[in-house]
């Protein structure tokens, strides 16, 4: 029998599910949202509204954009409907008390969050430079944003508020690096960032549903230990979860930091999931089992709460954001990836398991983009991790979870899964169609693979995102070409990459315009030598008939496979040693070979 907890709305009750296990979450969050488009963000809006002060207050790394896009605004606009006071201090000054401390201390608790990227990887290159520019900064210099952003701004909390409520880590600097990890920045194994932040507790994945049960725990002063999507420390080991090898254990071995690594992967899936456990000095980090995916009524009900879709006037006057420019006319429309990639963070933090939200909602944000004062008939984005995964998933893994022992796309699509794009070009047709809307881009990247494993849909979804859908220019992310390195980045091999240039540059001759492919690719990923980004240079001049300018380096981030074995030096798949280049000049060099230009190659345009 479940256990029934209700959070209280100002005008309903929002259900918070949780079984004897506390494993099987459900989310449903139905009645109207609170009427508002900004959380509070100064003492004067937090007067305006009539509330003594807040019962949570979100730090962030990002500039506060209030949009479906960014987790910050997402969990607050959540919490604020479920009748939680919730307020926002967005890339507060650590080296002062004038943003901490400008709305007084929360009641239930501080959330704190690196913001949409790592810290890390927002400030620094792959060769580990200073980035100059930071695209969720007003203005755009890289100057707000501390390095390590959670540790500093928890350090930041108990500097001018002693003994105060609970800080709460979240956010995907958070989510991965939750168990102890390699960390590129420093070349060294870390601890869970909850012991080197010192904070209490550390919300991990997508969160809306552990955020409103922690907020309802701590209202209502009931235990925590068992939220399902929450890690905290313990002086105690947990019965009935899985102990990975320690802290020590993983610093001096690396075949213990393999085994780590594969258990805390294999123990993502919310159907499946056990309970971890890790021993750091003499305590124990503790993750619960996730929580269970938000359906899609729970995430239709997430999209039609009302978001500004804009910068928060206090913010906004000092600059423009530039990330506003992507996402403010744009519709995410699902969560997840089954793609695996070995070197993406995506299946650890959204989930292996893609979640689309219906018709109608979709429809419902479109219009509401459409009449928006500054909108000029151009939706800039349908589409999520990938473009192409909406409306369909492997029955089988719906029922049982992930496949332990293989993978939905690799090293081709699983006969179970069954692509199928027909829901997808009914939605865009319909999109299309709305008053107000002249045009419907797909900017988000296409898996190639799903579109000729689908032979009821695939050709006629590929012929009208020619047709209508791009706006000069399509992304596809091939990443390399040679077979050995696209093994190690759990990508297909390039068969059918020159069949999609193909019939894409056919359909686009036939529909009279001029579009190009933006091709997408990884220099210097474990495994891969400098003779193999020659051959990816030569296949590219060509095949392809380009100069690439799309090329990033790897930048080893925490909790992916390839992270795994640009530290380790091993496939952690077959346990033999492969090469990694870890000098920056070579790394540079690897680059430098793919985009200089050679002969009289058409050079892609910037995308």
């Amino acid at each position: 029998m479940d256990r029934h907890l209700t959070i209280p709305l100002k005008n309903g009750v929002l259900p918070v599910n949780i079984d004897d296990d506390m494993k099987a979450v459900t989310f449903n969050n139905s009645h109207p949202a609170a009427d508002t488009q900004f959380l509070p963000t100064t003492g004067k809006e937090i007067k305006a509204l009539g509330w003594e002060r807040p019962d949570i207050i979100l730090v962030t790394g990002d500039s506060y954009i209030d949009s479906p896009y960014i987790g910050v605004a997402v969990i607050g606009k959540v919490l604020l409907k479920a009748g939680f006071k919730t307020a926002v201090i967005a890339q507060p000054d650590v080296h002062s008390d004038i943003d901490i401390k400008r709305m007084g201390e929360p009641k239930l608790f501080w959330g704190v969050s690196g913001g949409c990227v790592d810290s890390l990887v927002a400030n620094y290159t792959a060769l580990k430079k200073r980035r100059k520019k930071d695209d969720y900064t007003p203005g755009g210099l890289n100057n707000r944003r501390p390095d390590r952003a959670v540790i500093q701004y928890t350090n930041l909390i108990r500097r001018y508020f002693k003994n105060t409520v609970p800080i709460v880590l979240g956010g995907i600097e958070a989510s991965l690096r939750r168990i102890c990890h390699y960390d590129f920045w420093s070349d060294t194994v870390r601890k869970s960032v909850l012991f080197d932040a010192k904070a209490d507790f550390l919300v991990y994945g997508m969160g809306e549903t552990t955020a409103a049960c922690l907020a309802k725990a701590l209202n209502e002063n009931q235990p925590l230990e068992k939220i399902p999507g929450l890690c905290y420390i313990s002086k105690e080991k947990q019965d009935g979860y899985i102990e990975l090898p320690s802290y020590d254990e993983v610093k001096a071995g690396t075949d213990k930091f393999i085994e780590m690594f594969d258990i805390f992967y294999q123990n993502n899936d919310p159907t499946t999931a056990r309970g971890l456990f890790q021993k750091h000095d003499s305590r124990y980090l503790v993750q619960n089992p996730p929580s269970e995916y938000l359906d899609g009524k729970a995430l239709d009900a997430v999209h039609d709460l009302k978001y500004g879709r804009d910068l928060h006037p206090y913010y906004k006057k000092m600059g423009h954001v530039k990330a506003l420019d992507t996402i403010r006319f744009s519709i995410p429309i699902h969560r997840g990836c089954y793609g695996e990639c070995n070197f993406c963070s995506i299946s650890v933090h959204q989930g292996q398991t893609v979640r689309w939200r219906s018709e109608k909602s979709i429809l419902k944000e479109a219009e509401v983009i459409s009449k928006l004062p500054d909108f000029k008939g151009t939706i800039t984005d349908v589409g999520g991790p990938t473009a192409n995964m909406y409306g369909f998933e492997c029955k089988k893994k719906l029922k049982r979870g992930n496949c332990p022992d293989k993978r939905c796309l690799y090293p081709k699509v699983c006969k179970n899964l069954k692509p199928n794009h027909s829901a997808l070009v009914v939605l865009l047709k319909k999109l299309k169609s709305i008053k107000g809307i002249k045009h419907v881009f797909s900017a988000s990247g296409i898996r190639y693979d799903l579109i000729f494993s689908d032979q009821k849909a695939g050709e006629v979804y590929l012929k009208q995102i020619v047709d209508h859908h791009v706006s000069g220019q399509l992304k596809i992310a091939p990443e390399h070409t040679e077979d050995a390195v696209l093994d190690l980045m759990g990508k297909p091999g390039n068969r059918y990459l020159l069949d999609f240039k193909k019939k894409f540059d056919a359909y686009s001759k036939k529909a009279g315009k001029k579009q190009f492919l933006t091709y997408y690719f990884i220099a210097a990923h474990p495994g891969c030598r400098d003779v193999d980004m020659e051959k990816l240079k030569k296949f590219t001049r060509k095949k392809l008939k380009i100069n690439p300018e799309q090329v990033q380096i790897f930048t080893p981030t925490p909790s992916t496979y390839s992270s795994l074995m640009y530290y380790t030096g091993l496939n952690p798949f077959t346990g033999k040693k492969i090469f990694v280049e870890k000098d920056a000049n070579r790394r540079d060099k690897q680059k430098q070979t793919l985009i200089k230009k050679t002969g009289k190659s058409r050079k892609t345009k910037k995308g």
